[in-house]
């Protein structure tokens, strides 16, 4: 594994003068309530929860701090759909290495079509490998990955895998390391197994309880699909069946 001790992202913490409003989103989110300081890994970190635990909250404040839009794609793609960012991004902190990078890309699985039709409609194609609409929705999650994505950058991605195969997630686990020895540095939300297992990654938990590092074969993603494979007769049964006793 490539190593390098000057990470673009050391940390992100909330100020220490804010005062969130306990009642309101998204500091009514317990993870996102307890946050004191995450540190990122200089290669790949991996936000990780159930469904509204924070994660991509959290993922999208950063994004912002650094200057990205909300909706994703480089840092000129300024334009938004819909009001719905939250006010954390004002409240982070964030630490930055003595290296600045020299590229940078907001992944959002939920508004990159909006990303998409932006690209295809002010012509700014080129450097994805052509007009992002005329591919499925995983080949060009893939042509951002395999075209867009230049090295030596710093890379956010949201749920990534929504759009990708399980094959097409282990082509974009090799892209990833491609980018991490070119000197990128990646901080992903995502429930993919797949993904999370990149070696030697730190994986952030978010829970009721705050966020802390977990390991890979240690976190739910990985017990239930290893689980669920291993048993799925048994689990279908257990699953499908109205017999409180199968």
């Amino acid at each position: 594994m490539p190593k390098r001790t000057k990470p673009y992202l050391l940390h992100a913490s909330i100020h220490p003068d804010f005062n969130p409003n306990c009642d309101e989103y998204p500091f009514c989110i317990p993870a996102v309530r307890e946050i004191r300081k995450i540190e990122f890994h200089p290669n790949v970190t991996f936000f990780v929860g159930e469904n509204g635990s924070g994660k991509s909250t959290v993922l999208e404040a950063i994004a912002l701090a650094l200057g990205f839009g909300p909706e994703g794609g480089t840092r000129n793609v300024q334009f938004r759909t819909v009001e719905s960012v939250s006010p954390l991004h004002g409240a982070l902190r964030i630490a930055r290495g003595a290296l600045k990078p020299l590229d940078g890309y907001f992944l959002r699985a939920e508004s990159f079509f909006n990303v998409a039709s932006y690209m295809d409609q002010v012509g700014y194609t080129a450097g994805y490998g052509g007009p992002l609409h005329s591919k499925s929705h995983g080949e060009s999650f893939m042509a951002v990955l395999l075209n867009k994505l230049k090295g030596n950058g710093i890379y956010l991605f949201d749920e990534p895998e929504a759009a990708l195969s399980p094959s097409r997630q282990l082509s974009a686990l090799s892209a990833i390391h491609a980018l991490v020895e070119t000197r990128s540095q990646f901080v992903i939300a995502t429930h993919s197994p797949i993904l999370m297992s990149y070696p030697h990654a730190r994986i952030i938990q978010f829970d009721r309880s705050g966020v802390h590092d977990v390991a890979y074969e240690e976190t739910e993603h990985y017990a239930l699909t290893r689980d669920f494979l291993n048993n799925y007769p048994r689990r279908l049964t257990q699953l499908l069946s109205n017999d409180e006793e199968a």
